[in-house]
């Protein structure tokens, strides 16, 4: 007889994941090396290391070992908002009037408000042991930002972040929260590096881009004697550590023997999707299972639907290594839309690998649906979400639609990857019918291609 799932599944703390899972060493086609723009050779761990902590450089170039341990430190810091819950949406079930069986893992239970503390004191961590004195780093909506600002606080280092200047001014709270962590919060692109008044030069009246922040805090550590660049994002390490939700969410369906027809996640970088889908991926490519796993990200900045898979510079100034990825160019800015966390111009390079391997779909959505959506499912299931994990709802709301009119008895899981407390600006925005949609010309998309690197 199968067990009664309840509203909330909770892992046990003992039960916390031991060792991260690197998805890289399960795939067949591994993504391509990063590339030094000067030499045009992979890059080696030497490089990388001048600009990351030595372990995570490592990291960053493992795609051979399976499962990487968590260092006990990192895991006593886990213990204090870990395992994080995996939630039967049985209410949002009973309204749609779906057949369909409803997961989300919600990562929004720690100060932070979202998955991003899962590597964020990973790094942090790393960076204490290399006796560094602190780390830089860029934010979108500012829950990277915020993370590892506490991240920081709790290991003691100094913390610069550099916030895209739109989501700056969109969201004062959320950069008072990373000030009161002890962080200094730069809007971005700043008159305080080169690369800031280079762009400011050449686009007076931009709003800024992740691209933009990311050359903004490279170029900061690289600056400073005993500091490091922390990315929240779209790198393989990042990935890695985020398969911490994945993992959880594996272990607690096989505990009540749910199997899964469908994994969906926003899509931005690439680090929650990553994450959430590590195992349920590997089982994939080791045709023990098989998944349909959906990539949502913002009509706005549609970084796969729309994309070309080439070599690109990971940030506007053209600092970083080159990646290959599904990209819009270094040079495409996004619209100044409320998901500031989705607003980067190109994709991890391992989903990239994966979705050009056709093994993972994706589609866009449009601002105004995600956010109808995320009013609709605050207003059965209790929670704010922020504008990034709607995406996510906006798409399982959808399958489950689907299945209604098909009569299919599917099972989704989705990542809520965090709370939108600090973006009620973009909720009053939605409320009072001022807030648009956007979608790039081909034209637009084309300036931002032309800039792609010939190697």
């Amino acid at each position: 007889m199968a067990k009664e799932i309840p509203y909330k599944i909770y892992l046990s703390e003992n039960e916390l994941p031991n060792q991260w899972m690197n998805l890289r060493a399960f795939m067949k086609n591994k993504p391509a090396p990063l590339i030094n723009p000067q030499t045009l050779q992979p890059m080696t761990q030497d490089e990388l290391s001048q600009i990351f902590c030595d372990e995570l450089a490592r990291q960053e170039l493992d795609d051979s070992t399976e499962y990487i341990d968590i260092p006990k430190e990192v895991r006593d810091f886990y213990k204090m908002y870990r395992p994080a819950p995996l939630v039967r949406a049985y209410c949002l079930e009973k309204t749609l009037g779906t057949p369909a069986h409803i997961y989300y893992k919600f990562e929004g239970n720690n100060t932070s408000g979202s998955h991003k503390l899962n590597s964020a004191v990973a790094q942090a961590y790393y960076a204490k042991q290399q006796g560094l004195k602190g780390v830089t780093t860029e934010t979108g909506a500012g829950q990277w930002g915020t993370a590892l600002s506490m991240a920081s606080a709790y290991f003691g280092l100094d913390c610069k972040v550099f916030m895209v200047k739109c989501s700056y001014e969109q969201k004062p709270f959320r950069r008072e929260v990373m000030r009161t962590y002890g962080a200094s919060v730069t809007p971005s692109p700043s008159l305080t590096t080169a690369v800031g008044r280079k762009i400011l030069q050449e686009f007076p009246n931009t709003s800024g881009s992740l691209g933009c922040a990311i050359s903004e805090a490279v170029e900061t550590a690289a600056s400073l004697d005993g500091y490091r660049y922390a990315l929240g994002s779209v790198l393989n390490q990042v990935l890695l550590h985020q398969s911490i939700i994945g993992l959880e969410t594996k272990t607690a369906l096989d505990q009540y023997g749910v199997k899964v027809d469908i994994v969906i996640g926003c899509a931005g970088g690439g680090s929650n999707l990553g994450g959430l889908i590590a195992p349920f991926m590997a089982e994939k490519l080791q045709g023990k299972a098989d998944y349909r796993i959906i990539a949502v990200e913002p009509a706005s900045c549609p970084t796969l639907t729309r994309g070309k898979y080439a070599y690109d510079y990971c940030d506007t100034g053209k600092v970083c290594p080159l990646s290959k990825m599904y990209t819009l160019g270094s040079g495409f800015i996004p619209a100044p839309t409320h998901a500031g966390g989705l607003r980067y111009h190109g994709m991890t390079s391992t989903l990239s690998q994966l979705y050009d391997d056709k093994l993972m779909e994706a589609r866009t959505v449009k601002q105004t649906e995600v956010f109808a959506a995320a009013e609709y499912f605050a207003r059965i299931e209790g929670i704010l979400p922020a504008p990034e994990s709607a995406h996510a709802i906006k798409a399982a709301l959808d399958e489950a639609e689907l299945c209604k009119q098909t009569g299919e008895k599917k099972t989704i899981v989705f990542g809520l990857t965090g709370t939108g407390y600090f973006d009620m600006m973009s909720y009053e925005k939605f409320h009072d019918n001022k807030m648009t949609d956007y979608e790039p010309s081909e034209e637009e998309l084309s300036k931002g291609f032309a800039g792609l690197p010939t190697l």
